[in-house]
């Protein structure tokens, strides 16, 4: 079986270079427009040429934009590579970038995502993917799902409904400061407690509300980074393992996968999990936030909110924790956003929220229920 090899990558690629669109509602543009005006800041505001990107990944958004031979034609791109994934939650596209530098393929990869479905008025009444007898039931989006795992986690681990909410609350003090997100308003764990269901047991506060919008990144190889002028955060390992026999795995609510990940992700980067200074956790719902940080061996299962609330993690916290607000307060847009303010926040670039002294941090994420990834960065390549 192949798994990620120590030191593989290490150091060998660099984000280079981040943007983003306003977030909300974007009227009036299609979804590969507002993905290629994302290019467009991302070049304007680092001061790399157009020229100089050899590589083009897209993401697809809700509806089925994103494909790369639209948007290279929008951007005025004919790159040495191009691909397209059928899903991006950006670890997926970062990881296949890192690949194709390492292939050389090329040399300096845009990726790209947009999407309009706020303004299309998606509401996921329908199955994302293939139709099943647990669709009948009303298990169309993530809430079913993510509702059923955490009536696991209150079996296994005793978990509370305010426990889960000290996910959201926290965040929600990070969005804050956030002039772009979604949500800012106040949010306090009685406020939480008070909110009715929307899917019980989730409420509003647990799960992201979708967005207009468009992220880029551009990835450059090692040697590539160092002719241009931005501080290049390197990518210094990648893991990624699959659950893909879906409801056929053992506890497939709980997601023993991404502890697969875990395994393998600070070896390939010869950083230990005490060495994160911060850390971001693509979530679409903060019961996945949950199930990640006891996987990746932050917190003991069951004990999240003991960390939340002790400081260990969050807000004001020890190990601060999805800095922009996460999708829950700023926008839904794939964990593209979550890549953005890392990037901002080693460069010290993220304003009023800026932590100091963050160096190395950790980007977890999933793709439904059935697959994960992970991508340590740092500042410092040895």
């Amino acid at each position: 079986m192949a798994v990620s090899v120590p030191g593989a990558i290490r150091g060998r690629s660099a984000i280079v270079a981040v943007g983003n669109t306003i977030q909300g509602t974007v009227p009036g543009i299609s979804a590969d427009e507002i993905g290629v005006e994302a290019l467009r800041q991302t070049l304007n505001n680092s001061g790399i040429a157009k020229s100089e990107i050899d590589g083009l990944i897209t993401c697809k958004s809700y509806g089925g934009f994103g494909i790369d031979t639209e948007i290279g034609r929008l951007a005025g791109l004919n790159p040495a590579y191009s691909a397209t994934l059928d899903y991006g939650t950006c670890n997926f596209s970062l990881h296949l970038a890192c690949a194709a530098i390492e292939a050389g393929l090329a040399s300096c990869i845009a990726i790209v995502y947009g999407t309009t479905q706020r303004s299309d008025g998606n509401r996921f009444s329908h199955p994302l993917g293939r139709q099943d007898d647990a669709s009948v039931y009303g298990f169309l989006n993530v809430a079913g799902v993510a509702g059923m795992a955490f009536r696991r986690h209150q079996a296994l681990y005793g978990t509370t409904e305010a426990d889960l909410g000290e996910i959201a609350v926290s965040q929600r003090k990070y969005a804050q400061a956030n002039p772009q997100a979604i949500f800012r308003d106040t949010l306090t764990i009685d406020d939480y407690l008070a909110a009715p269901y929307l899917v019980e047991p989730l409420r509003r506060a647990d799960l992201c509300m979708i967005s207009d919008g468009g992220a880029c990144l551009i990835v450059a190889s090692a040697d590539k980074a160092k002719e241009l002028t931005g501080t290049p955060v390197h990518v210094m390992g990648i893991a990624q393992q699959s659950g893909l026999r879906d409801r056929q795995n053992d506890d497939q609510w709980m997601r023993p996968w991404i502890g697969q990940v875990a395994d393998r992700i600070y070896p390939a980067a010869g950083i230990d999990r005490g060495d994160i200074d911060a850390l971001y956790i693509q979530d679409p719902t903060s019961v996945w936030v949950m199930q990640m940080l006891e996987w990746y061996g932050f917190v003991e299962p069951g004990g999240v909110g003991d960390a939340f609330r002790s400081g260990a993690i969050g807000y004001n916290g020890k190990l601060p924790l999805n800095t922009n607000g996460g999708q829950l307060s700023e926008a839904y847009m794939w964990g593209f956003l979550h890549l953005v303010e890392m990037v901002r926040q080693l460069r010290g670039e993220a304003g009023d929220r800026q932590i100091d002294g963050m160096r190395t941090t950790q980007y977890c994420s999933t793709f439904g229920m059935m697959k994960a990834a992970s991508t340590i960065f740092s500042l410092d390549i040895e």
